[in-house]
């Protein structure tokens, strides 16, 4: 069995509610919920793997609309004892998938300016998120494979929080498309 993980329930519009060889997680949005439902359907269940679906914003010129696997993720909004801008102060400053893609940039914030995105692409990320990281860690501390599909739902540039209000639905069905394509349901 697979474990759907999506963060808003917007951005499972698409999907049915039984979908075969899955069961489905909300974890609700930000690292703390992500983290904290994932480990409590991890401590009720065994699966064979995590597929994390849901939107991220483009922080990289290079990076357009569609969907991308993660490959890793970093934190945006913390800094080591040194000062040191998305480094944590025990967590690793990079958690990997496993898989080949992008580096996400995970916070607890909706980025939508300009100078965020600055001092966040110095980090090496093409996308931000809110759970992640967070997703990621768990998964390795109850050693589940996991995989991170996310579509791009805005520049994460000013306005950005409304944008995302409009095209959820879209990103969602694009994903629910990815799905049935890598695991013919």
């Amino acid at each position: 069995m697979k474990l759907l993980v999506a963060a808003h329930a917007s951005e499972l519009v698409a999907f049915e509610e039984e979908i075969p060889g899955f069961e489905r997680l909300l974890t609700g949005v930000g690292k703390i919920p992500a983290a904290s439902a994932l480990t409590r359907a991890l401590c009720r269940g065994e699966y064979d793997e995590i597929v994390v679906v849901g939107t991220a914003g483009a922080i990289d010129d290079e990076v357009e609309g569609g969907i991308y696997e993660i490959a890793g993720a970093i934190q945006h909004d913390v800094r080591g004892l040194d000062g040191t801008f998305g480094e944590h102060v025990s967590l690793p400053a990079r958690v990997d998938t496993g898989h080949e893609g992008l580096i996400i940039a995970t916070g607890d914030h909706f980025v939508d300016d300009a100078q965020t995105v600055a001092l966040i692409r110095g980090l090496g990320a093409g996308l931000v998120d809110m759970e992640s990281y967070a997703l990621i860690w768990v998964a390795q501390q109850f050693d589940v494979p996991i995989r991170i599909l996310r579509a791009v739902s805005d520049r994460a540039q000013d306005g950005a929080t409304e944008l995302w209000d409009v095209v959820v639905e879209r990103c969602s069905h694009q994903l629910r498309a990815e799905l049935r394509t890598r695991y013919g349901v």
